[in-house]
C-alpha cells in the first residue's frame, strides 16, 4: 500500500476518525492502531505478519529479561543474544543467497568443490527497520535510556506502527514509547505543518523523483554505453535527485502522518546537498540512520579511542551501513567510499565540527566537490553490479557531444530539485504560520486542490519508494 495511492487514502481516513474517537479510551486504541498497522504490512504479505509479530514478542521479551537483571555481565549477555539473535533473522531472510553466491563464486574461482544450493528466500518488506527498531529497544533498556520496559501492546505498536514501519525513519525506543503512555492531546496537534509535510512530500514523490527516473534516470542507467559524458553526467545528477526527492518523500509524509495522530518523529534530511563535506553530508543524510549507526555500532566498536580505532571504526561502521542497504557487493563498495573519505576528511581536518572554512567561495567550493564525491558513490548504489558502474564511469572518458536524453522539463526539474537545498531552512514554519490565520475552510479547499493537482502533474502510475528494497 502507497502512500500516494487511492488505497491508502480510504485507509488513513477510516485509520484517522477510528483513532481519535477512541482517544479517551487508551488501551483500546492501542490495540485499533496495532490491527491497522498489521493490515498495513499484510497489504503487501500477509503471511510476514507473523515475523513481524515475532520479532516484535521476542525483543519484548529479552527487554524484561534484560531490566529484571542487576548482574551487570548477565545484562551483557542477554542484550548480546537479543542483538545476535536480531542480526541472524536479518541475516536469513536479507544476506544468505547473497553470501551463498559469493561463496560459491569463490569456490569457482579456485576450482574446488561445488554448488551450494541457494534458498530463494522472499525478502520481508521493510525487515532492515523493524529489525533496527528491535535492537534500539533492547541495546536502549540495556543502557537505561528507558528506565521501564514496554508493555506488549505498546511495543507491538512500537515495531508495527504504518507511517514508519516500511521505509523509516528509525524512530528510537526511548524517543516513541515515553510517547505511547497516555492519549495525545488533541489541542497540541500541528495540523497544519502536518498536512504541509504531506503536501510536500507528494510533491517530490509523485512529481520530481517519477519524472526524473522516467525520463531521465532508467534510460542512461539502463545502457549508459550508449551516451557521452554529457548524458552520463546528467544521469547521474538526476539519480542523486531522484533517491533525495523519494526517500525524503516518504519520511516527510511519515512524520506528517504520524503528527496527525498525535506522535513526533525525527527528521530525517536537512538539504543534504548543501553540505560542506562528508561529515556534514552525513549529519543531514538519513539521519535517524546516521545517528543510529553512530550510537549503536561506531561507539560500540570503541568511536574516537585513538586515530588508527577512529579510522577503523570509521571503515566497519561504513561498510555496515553499506551492507545493509542491500546484499551486493556494490552496496558495500558505496559504504566503503564514503568510509574513505571520511577518514581522508578526519585525518585532513581532525575534530573540527565542519571541515568547510569560512570564506563564501571556499564554502561554495566545499559544498560542489562534496556534492561531487556523493554522486560518484551513488553510480555504484544505482548499478546493478561492478561490470555496469564500471562501464558506466569509463563512459565519462567520451567528452563529445551534447546531452541527448535531457528536454527543458527534466532540466526543469534538475534545477528546482537543487534549490530546494537553498531554500531558508525555517521555509515550513514560514509557510505554517502564513496558513494558520487562513480560515479553515479556505484551508481545506486549498489542501484539496493542491492533491488534485499534484496527482495531476505526475506521470501515469505511482512507482514504489526506493527505499522499500531495503
Amino acid at each position: 500500500m502507497l502512500f500516494p495511492t487511492f488505497n491508502f487514502a480510504i485507509f488513513f481516513m477510516v485509520t484517522f476518525l477510528i483513532a481519535w474517537a477512541l482517544n479517551q479510551r487508551h488501551q483500546a486504541k492501542l490495540y485499533f492502531l496495532i490491527g491497522a498497522s498489521y493490515v498495513f504490512y499484510g497489504f503487501w504479505d500477509w503471511r510476514f505478519c507473523f515475523l513481524l509479530f515475532a520479532s516484535s514478542t521476542v525483543n519484548w521479551a529479552f527487554g524484561w529479561l534484560v531490566h529484571n537483571s542487576e548482574d551487570p555481565i548477565r545484562r551483557k549477555r542477554i542484550v548480546s543474544v537479543a542483538v545476535a539473535l536480531n542480526l541472524a533473522v536479518l541475516a536469513l531472510f536479507k544476506y544468505f543467497d547473497f553470501f551463498i553466491e559469493s561463496l560459491n563464486g569463490a569456490l569457482e574461482a579456485l576450482h574446488v568443490g561445488r554448488d551450494i544450493p541457494f534458498l530463494s528466500i522472499l525478502l520481508p518488506i521493510g525487515i532492515s527497520f523493524f529489525t533496527f527498531h528491535g535492537i534500539s529497544y533492547v541495546v536502549d533498556i540495556y543502557r537505561r535510556k528507558l528506565t521501564q520496559p514496554a508493555t506488549l501492546p505498546q511495543m507491538l505498536l512500537y515495531i508495527s506502527f504504518f507511517p514508519q514501519l516500511v521505509a523509516g525513519p528509525i524512530v528510537r525506543a526511548h524517543h516513541f514509547l515515553p510517547q505511547l503512555t497516555t492519549s495525545p492531546d488533541p489541542n497540541d496537534i500541528r495540523a497544519t505543518r502536518a498536512f504541509l509535510l504531506i503536501l510536500g512530500g507528494l510533491f517530490k514523490k509523485v512529481v520530481l523523483a517519477n519524472y526524473l527516473a522516467t525520463d531521465l534516470v532508467d534510460e542512461i542507467f539502463f545502457d549508459p554505453s550508449r551516451y557521452g559524458a554529457a548524458d552520463l553526467l546528467l544521469g547521474t545528477y538526476g539519480y542523486a535527485l531522484q533517491i533525495y526527492c523519494d526517500f525524503s518523500a516518504y519520511t516527510d509524509i511519515a512524520i506528517g502522518v504520524a503528527a496527525l495522530f498525535g506522535y513526533r518523529f525525527p527528521q530525517n534530511f536537512d538539504q543534504p546537498y548543501r553540505a560542506l563535506g562528508l561529515r556534514d553530508f552525513w549529519r543531514r543524510w538519513h539521519m535517524s540512520l546516521s545517528f543510529w549507526l553512530r550510537d549503536y555500532l561506531y561507539i560500540s566498536l570503541g568511536g574516537n579511542t585513538g586515530d588508527w580505532r577512529r579510522y577503523r571504526n570509521l571503515m566497519l561502521t561504513m561498510l555496515l551501513g553499506g551492507l545493509w542497504h542491500g546484499a551486493a557487493w556494490t552496496f558495500v563498495v558505496w559504504g566503503g567510499l564514503h568510509g574513505t573519505m571520511l577518514v581522508i576528511e578526519h585525518g585532513l581536518f581532525g575534530e573540527r565540527k565542519e571541515a568547510g572554512p569560512a570564506a563564501p567561495w571556499l564554502k561554495a567550493l566545499g559544498i560542489f566537490v562534496t556534492f561531487h564525491c556523493v554522486c560518484l558513490t551513488w553510480i555504484f548504489f544505482r548499478s546493478p553490479d561492478f561490470e555496469h558502474a564500471l562501464n558506466f564511469l569509463a563512459g565519462f572518458a567520451n567528452l563529445g557531444g551534447a546531452p541527448t536524453v535531457a528536454t527543458p522539463f527534466t532540466l526543469t526539474l534538475l534545477a528546482l530539485g537543487f534549490a530546494l537545498h537553498f531554500l531558508p531552512k525555517d521555509r515550513v514554519d514560514r509557510v505554517e504560520n502564513w496558513c494558520v490565520r487562513v480560515p479553515l475552510p479556505l484551508q481545506a479547499a486549498c489542501l484539496g486542490a493542491a492533491i488534485v493537482a499534484i496527482d495531476s502533474l505526475g506521470p501515469e502510475g505511482v512507482a514504489p519508494f526506493i527505499y522499500f528494497q531495503f
